[in-house]
């Protein structure tokens, strides 16, 4: 069985899908004006697993991915992750670390 990715748009930040994990091929999408406005807006949740940024300019992608609060970051992809590379979240994203050296020594 495939399921089709899912793309919201004209989200808010109060709606249960921007504030709750998802464990899914679910996009939302948010407009914002500034870095630091949208920098704040991703960092006020309760969650941090994993966050990207999607930009043309790689200086902004690394400035921001910087400001942001979750375990593993991004830069115009999403998901790669190597098991060589330690995972793990950030606040009630999870505790630790799995994978790699990292893993080995949260245990």
């Amino acid at each position: 069985y495939f399921l089709s990715p899912a793309i919201f748009t004209d989200c808010r930040d109060d709606m249960t899908i921007v504030q709750e994990e998802i464990f899914g091929m679910v996009m939302t999408i948010l407009p914002f004006s500034t870095e630091d406005e949208v920098v704040r807006r991703a960092n006020d949740t309760n969650f941090g697993l994993a966050a990207g940024v999607f930009t043309q300019n790689i200086q902004r992608g690394h400035r921001m991915v910087q400001q942001l609060s979750a375990g593993v970051t991004w830069i115009n992809n999403y998901n790669l992750a190597p098991v060589e590379l330690p995972w793990g979240g950030n606040k009630q994203s999870g505790i630790g670390r799995e994978n790699g050296v990292g893993g080995v020594e949260s245990w």
